[in-house]
């Protein structure tokens, strides 16, 4: 018993096993953001967690209270090989319910936001790579069918609200980075 998310788009955007990759790169990404910010920017990590926090556990509760599920999963793959094998291991871990708006989106919006907040992977130009990957993953959810174009174009207006509670009113001032400490030149 759900709600199914569908669009009449849906049937219009293929089935393509081998969009499993930008798919499975959300996983690592996530890890690696985390472990960056961590690491390298406290500040930045607290903001990120918040994001993944607030957006994840909203989400979850938006699941509780309204149920809800696609049906776009095909029977039966065309194709037998290593990529369809890897969608069957995806679609048996994780269900096709629960999916409006996606977190996988809300994710790939967090590592985004993330990637633009951080001065030092804004010098090295990571956002620019961030961004277009964060698009693809997002995107590659549809064609594998594990979400419909409504769980996309829902999590996008989702992620923006989530940003704004995140970086606007838990941390309005965004100076919570220690200053550096430069050495005094003499002159």
């Amino acid at each position: 018993g759900y709600w199914v998310s569908y669009l009449p788009l849906d049937d219009k955007i293929p089935f393509c096993e081998y969009f499993i990759i930008p798919y499975c790169t959300w996983y690592p990404l996530l890890l690696c953001m985390t472990l960056y910010l961590c690491f390298f920017d406290k500040p930045g990590f607290i903001r990120f967690m918040s994001f993944i926090g607030v957006g994840f556990l909203s989400v979850c509760v938006l699941y509780a209270i309204f149920p809800n599920g696609q049906d776009l999963r095909p029977a039966v793959f065309e194709r037998h090989n290593f990529f369809t094998w890897l969608i069957g291991r995806i679609y048996a871990a994780d269900t096709n319910t629960n999916v409006c708006p996606s977190l996988h989106v809300v994710g790939c919006s967090a590592l985004i936001c993330a990637s633009f907040d951080s001065p030092e992977l804004r010098k090295r130009h990571i956002p620019w790579i961030m961004l277009p990957l964060g698009i693809l993953v997002s995107i590659s959810t549809v064609f594998i069918k594990q979400h419909s174009v409504l769980d996309l174009i829902t999590a996008v207006p989702y992620s923006a609200v989530v940003w704004l509670i995140v970086y606007h009113v838990m941390f309005p001032n965004k100076k919570m980075r220690p200053e550096r400490v430069r050495p005094k030149t003499k002159s």
